[in-house]
């Protein structure tokens, strides 16, 4: 099974969690993948989504097949559910703060030839990505990561008896991002620019 995991993790209850996820939302929804071969087998990954629900996180979680470690908002770190993401491997990030220790913890996972997910609006809306934080950018300059953008669409808005949910995967992008806040800021809107545009493919495939 590819992909590093961070400290604490316990990689058989990772794989069972992932497995459970793969599956969860079948009954509610006809999930359609699309291009999951484009996700690379091995190497470093920084898998960037938009977000409208709870739900993204959990079928991505389960559906990119290899080990995945997403960041997850803080606020959800207290007790037996802060407990249970740390054995899943999940990384604890408080919003809108430098959080230097989580971030160095997914650099690992990089370096060691993991995959990490952020979704880079930041908050939950219509997950058409309108913004985007400089998170990603930075775990690609400090790691040389590739970039894997995923679009979702049909969680935001749920009508009908299973309705439609599908996942598009973009093809991996190569970034270089240069030194300072300007780089930094350059290699955000790029990121976010792809990733607006797969949302809009996908939009299209829907119609």
């Amino acid at each position: 099974m590819s992909g590093a995991l961070p400290p604490g993790a316990v990689p058989w209850l990772h794989d069972f969690a992932r497995w459970i996820a793969r599956w969860l939302h079948r009954p509610l929804y006809r999930i359609r993948v699309h291009h999951r071969a484009r996700v690379p087998a091995t190497g470093p990954v920084v898998l960037v989504a938009n977000h409208s629900s709870l739900i993204e996180p959990q079928l991505l979680f389960g559906l990119v097949r290899r080990r995945a470690v997403f960041l997850v908002k803080a606020e959800l770190s207290k007790g037996v559910a802060g407990r249970a993401f740390r054995w899943i491997g999940q990384i604890m990030v408080r919003r809108g703060a430098a959080d230097r220790e989580p971030l160095m913890m997914a650099v690992s996972v990089l370096k060691a030839g993991g995959l990490i997910g952020i979704f880079p609006e930041g908050t939950r809306g219509a997950g058409d990505v309108e913004h985007a934080e400089q998170g990603a950018a930075w775990l690609v300059r400090m790691t040389g990561a590739v970039v894997l953008p995923v679009a979702t669409r049909g969680t935001f808005e749920r009508r009908g008896f299973r309705p439609k949910l599908d996942i598009l995967v973009g093809e991996p992008l190569e970034l270089s991002v240069q030194r300072g806040r300007t780089g930094l800021a350059a290699a955000t809107e790029d990121i976010r620019k792809h990733l607006a545009d797969l949302v809009r493919e996908l939009d299209e495939l829907r119609k």
